[in-house]
């Protein structure tokens, strides 16, 4: 069965690029949400095996909405997404249990290692 991935992210053309990049490679992309609260709204109901999440988003950021799903889930596997600069933050989100982070713009190669490596944990 395909790994279920729940891509968070609040720019559509990085979730379609991401999505892109995890089915083309066989993995299924159970859900989209653009800001944190839709991500912990939709991680409850879906489980997905996986999360992406964008750090600088509207509503909710995805530190506080990492935070609140490893709250609800504390085997929660996080992969956070940045842009360049962010270091501040990628340090914050890997203190609140990201488990790795890939940065923007996406590499595909890099995409899929960090995923292939965190859902073979």
């Amino acid at each position: 069965m395909a790994k279920r991935i729940l891509i968070t992210d609040d720019a559509l053309f990085m979730r379609v690029t991401l999505k892109n990049i995890l089915t083309q490679n066989g993995y299924e992309v159970c859900g989209e949400a653009t800001n944190g609260a839709e991500a912990v709204k939709l991680y409850s109901e879906l489980k997905p095996d996986l999360v992406t999440m964008d750090i600088t988003m509207p509503e909710m950021d995805g530190i506080q909405a990492l935070k609140e799903i490893r709250t609800q889930d504390p085997n929660a596997k996080v992969v956070m997404c940045t842009a360049m600069g962010q270091k501040n933050m990628v340090v914050e989100a890997i203190q609140s249990g990201a488990k790795d982070f890939i940065v923007k713009p996406f590499q595909p190669d890099r995409v899929l290692e960090a995923v292939e490596k965190l859902l073979a944990a």
